[in-house]
């Protein structure tokens, strides 16, 4: 299967705004992508994941059958539900170090570090049964659900793909209470809604799976697809913009709401939805060419390093939030261009982790699978 260079650079790009966001006094926060658009980096994130998960499973299917690339999601999903119980430790061990030395953070929430001293096998079962979901991790804690689901669902999408369409969204619809179902620590389920977050991720498993048909088909509307979607993205920013100039756009934020209702990203509402897929239409399209020049820069090159990181490199990104949290708030009232100097060590740090993986790390996986296989 090629590599899209484009798709691993936008999925490093997600890491690094993900990293920043959870960096509450962060410079570089004021910038990244939830500050201009309606969507951010978590639903970036979840649609690259679908796509990627189209796209191997078409690879994996064609060469080794359908069974293997059941097999292999299935062990996949394993894999992210220990990343999300070994990241959570490290988070949390960090986090008590962090305190230990009067070093306040508030990127993570300090009942963990009391927990996995407190209670380290209490805390390790409530990770393990996904009962708990810390804060930085909870994204990765709807997509153990998510990639848990592929083996059964998407071959039901391949025989199907217009019943699994109206399946999908009558499940986000009902999302709220289904989700209300889940056995958690909070009152309502899992934090991010599988149940509404799995048409997005859906979403991007389908244009992995069907992309080869589905934009020869779209072409000949090209030109009114391009607008529509281009005035959506519009739109949503717009929504975002507005509420930055508080009172001053009451009126225009008043008359946008009568459009949209309601934003809740926990759900997965439809605005934030169309206006993701809208964004996707323009980047594999109209923009692809600039996307791809934009991947084959010196900066577009170590995003795409980040963004092959996968696993190593999303926990890494959580952690170094932390730390760089840590850092910006000790000693307090420090000014722009020293918080701005964390920013660029934690990105340039994020890239070195999964420079060094992807030399080390990912050589010796590949090889240990090799063996077994």
């Amino acid at each position: 299967m090629k590599r899209l260079i484009a798709l691993d650079m936008l999925r490093g790009y997600a890491l690094v705004c993900i990293m920043v966001d959870h960096m509450p006094v962060s410079v570089l926060r004021q910038g990244t992508l939830a500050n201009f658009s309606i969507f951010d980096a978590a639903e970036l994130f979840v649609l690259l994941s679908g796509f990627l998960v189209g796209l191997v499973w078409l690879s994996v299917q064609r060469s080794e059958g359908t069974r293997t690339a059941q097999w292999r999601f299935a062990r996949r999903s394993f894999e992210v539900w220990r990343a999300l119980v070994i990241g959570g430790i490290i988070m949390a061990l960090l986090s008590a170090g962090l305190l230990a030395i009067d070093m306040n953070h508030t990127a993570v929430w300090h009942r963990y570090a009391e927990w996995v001293i407190d209670n380290p096998l209490g805390y390790l079962g409530t990770l393990a049964t996904l009962w708990l979901q810390p804060n930085l991790l909870d994204v990765l804690a709807v997509y153990v659900v998510l990639i848990a689901s592929a083996p059964l669902l998407v071959p039901v999408m391949q025989r199907v793909p217009l019943c699994f369409a109206a399946g999908s969204l009558v499940m986000w619809w009902f999302a709220p209470v289904l989700n209300a179902f889940i056995p958690n620590h909070r009152d309502g389920g899992l934090l991010f809604n599988p149940f509404g977050w799995q048409m997005l991720f859906y979403s991007g498993v389908a244009m992995g799976l069907y992309r080869q048909r589905i934009i020869p088909a779209l072409m000949p509307h090209a030109r009114l697809l391009t607008v529509l979607a281009t005035g959506m993205v519009i739109f949503g920013s717009t929504i975002v913009i507005a509420a930055k100039f508080g009172e001053d756009a009451l009126l225009l934020r008043n008359a946008l709401k009568q459009v949209y209702g309601v934003i809740d990203k926990w759900p997965l509402d439809g605005t934030r939805y169309l206006a993701i897929m809208a964004a996707s239409w323009l980047i594999a399209v109209p923009l692809a060419n600039v996307m791809e020049r934009l991947a084959a820069t010196r900066p577009g090159v170590a995003l795409q390093e980040i963004g092959r990181g996968g696993l190593w490199s999303f926990i890494i990104c959580v952690l170094l939030s932390v730390l760089g949290d840590a850092f910006q708030m000790n000693p307090q009232d420090q000014g722009v261009l020293r918080r701005l100097l964390v920013d660029f060590w934690a990105i340039l740090a994020l890239w070195w982790a999964a420079a060094m993986w992807l030399r080390f790390g990912a050589p010796w996986q590949k090889a240990r699978k090799s063996r077994a296989s």
